[in-house]
């Protein structure tokens, strides 16, 4: 039997709050904070159009909160929302000129992260635990 000590739930939450504040560190602060980053990273690597969805799908955001953060990303100049010629409803999401500038450092900052993360983990040891966070999150799902 797990102890209290050893809850799954709790260990998720403290490795989630780590890996925000590290996000946040790396953030060019005056520019946009770890999540913009974050998901300008997702964007940048993006080669079909992006949709609001796309985003509250691949950070398990709710629609709420990916408004506020395309807003924030708006606002700050790193993305533009265009109206898809098939669907006047749909606004597909454009990363400007701007954002393109911060491309290298963001590509650079999660990449650290990433490194540092798995640090001393082995191949064996990382894919055991991608498969332990899958059947997590497919459990939550249910």
């Amino acid at each position: 039997m797990i102890s209290f000590t050893q809850n799954a739930a709790r260990y998720v939450s403290k490795l989630s709050n780590k890996l925000r504040r590290k996000l946040d560190m790396f953030s060019l602060r005056e520019e946009f904070s770890g999540s913009q980053g974050r998901t300008l990273h997702f964007l940048l690597s993006q080669t079909e159009d992006v949709f609001q969805k796309d985003i509250e799908e691949e950070y398990s955001i709710r629609p709420s909160t990916a408004t506020e953060l395309l807003k924030q990303m708006e606002k700050n100049g790193l993305i533009i929302r265009e109206p898809v010629a098939y669907d006047n409803r749909l606004k597909k999401i454009v990363v400007t000129d701007k954002a393109l500038l911060y491309k290298q450092q963001v590509v650079e900052d999660l990449t650290t992260l990433e490194e540092t993360l798995i640090k001393g983990i082995s191949e064996a040891d990382l894919q055991v635990f991608f498969k332990v966070i899958e059947k997590m999150m497919d459990n939550l799902s249910e």
